[in-house]
């Protein structure tokens, strides 16, 4: 394997989950008797120009044609993708005049609102079924993957765009210089470049290993995203830290002739990516250990609580659960099953473990003593939403960035709980 990025064969193993399924691959109830082919889950890191990344031992095609993953079911997702869609029209200046590609467009969770603007738009999304929802919504969708070819071709079309935003979608692509090339190609002279990634420094520092999946190829600093930009006469001009999937970074680029001096948040990000070790080989030899140190704390508590007679179950199956749970080694004996508002999973298995996915309504009619939240990246919106689990004096419990519980849920408003060492059920 040689570096996606620089072709450097100077890669360093910085993260080993063993062999899982692709993450997104939910078995059916006829499947669970067949073989279920997994595939090495290794991170390593490129010396040279300090990109992570995988092999890509699966391609985009077996993973997106037909997709599990709807965004609109997210509440505080779709609100952040409207509070984007705001704040750039504003920005930038967007009008009736203005065109707007974004790459990745899933079920239109964020185009909606371009179109609710009046803003002439389009988007680009491989997966046949998640792109049909957003048809519905009336946004504008073309089926396909985007390479140079079919940014020619919507170029051909449509014209060149005043803004392309790719959500979430850089590190989904195994021939990175190709797709930024193609990213380039959709943008006019003078047009902007958006694009909405986990922040590296995040899976490293705060260990959030369960972000590594087969289809996550690369994972970026703001370095590293500048130097992957630059083989495509793209300039980073702007960079922004959000909560978003445990902690993202929004990069805004430019066509080099057009960038101007960087904002001083790009010069702020890179002071804080070095400063806790991210532009040495050394600052991601810590991943390991952090990793470990948290499967054996998960797998202690969950253990307690099956000594104790206490019930368990998840919340959510996102692809970050599958790793969570494939590397942990959890299945039925500790997790009796898990519920997800995505109607596309139910009746399934999550992949490798197999734990049965229901609709959210079982824990009401289950009463089980502890909820396990998988996408703890959205503990604010699911603590409340779950709220309900308190009336029977449930608990809910976030595995990341430390296991934790939520405060304590009912009518007496909050409890705080320090911490899951201080605090297993009895």
């Amino acid at each position: 394997m040689n570096c996606r990025l620089c072709n450097s064969g100077r890669l360093r193993s910085v993260l080993d989950l063993g062999a899982t399924p692709p993450c997104e691959k939910f078995l059916t109830a006829a499947e669970l008797e067949l073989a279920e082919p997994t595939y090495p889950l290794h991170l390593r890191l490129c010396e040279d120009c300090l990109l992570l990344q995988i092999p890509a031992l699966i391609t985009p095609e077996e993973t997106f044609v037909e997709y599990a993953y709807f965004a609109s079911y997210s509440d505080s997702w779709v609100q952040h993708a409207k509070n984007f869609v705001d704040a750039a029209v504003a920005r930038l200046g967007l009008g009736a005049d203005s065109f707007m590609v974004e790459v990745a467009s899933n079920d239109g969770y964020l185009l909606q609102h371009v179109v609710d603007a009046g803003i002439r738009c389009l988007g680009i999304e491989p997966s046949l079924n998640v792109g049909a929802a957003a048809r519905q919504r009336n946004v504008p969708t073309v089926t396909a993957f985007l390479d140079e070819q079919l940014a020619a071709a919507v170029r051909a079309e449509h014209g060149l765009a005043d803004l392309v935003v790719a959500n979430n979608v850089y590190a989904h692509i195994p021939d990175l210089l190709g797709f930024t090339r193609a990213l380039r190609g959709l943008l006019a002279d003078d047009g902007w470049l958006s694009i909405e990634v986990h922040h590296a420094m995040n899976l490293v520092s705060l260990g959030q290993f369960d972000t590594v999946y087969h289809e996550h190829f690369q994972y970026y600093t703001l370095l590293s995203a500048a130097r992957a930009l630059a083989t495509a006469g793209l300039t980073v001009v702007d960079a922004e830290l959000l909560p978003t999937h445990g902690g993202s970074i929004r990069v805004w680029a430019r066509p080099e002739a057009v960038a101007g001096a960087p904002s001083d948040r790009v010069t702020q990000v890179l002071r804080l990516e070095e400063a806790v070790g991210l532009h040495s080989v050394d600052g991601y030899c810590q991943l390991q250990r952090q990793t470990e140190a948290v499967r054996q704390e998960l797998l202690q508590f969950l253990l307690q609580c099956r000594a104790d007679g206490k019930k368990v179950v998840g919340y959510g199956a996102p692809g970050k659960g599958n790793t969570l749970l494939n590397y942990c080694g959890i299945r039925t004996d500790l997790l009796a099953y898990t519920v997800d508002r995505n109607p596309y999973k139910h009746g399934r298995f999550t992949p490798g473990t197999r734990i049965p996915i229901h609709h959210p309504a079982v824990i009401a009619e289950d009463r089980p003593d502890v909820v396990l939240v998988l996408p703890w990246n959205l503990e604010a919106e699911l603590t409340e939403q779950l709220s309900y689990v308190g009336e029977w004096g449930g608990r809910l419990v976030y595995p990341l960035p430390t296991l934790h519980y939520a405060s304590r849920l009912g009518d007496n408003g909050v409890d705080p709980v320090p911490g899951i060492a201080e605090a297993v059920p009895s």
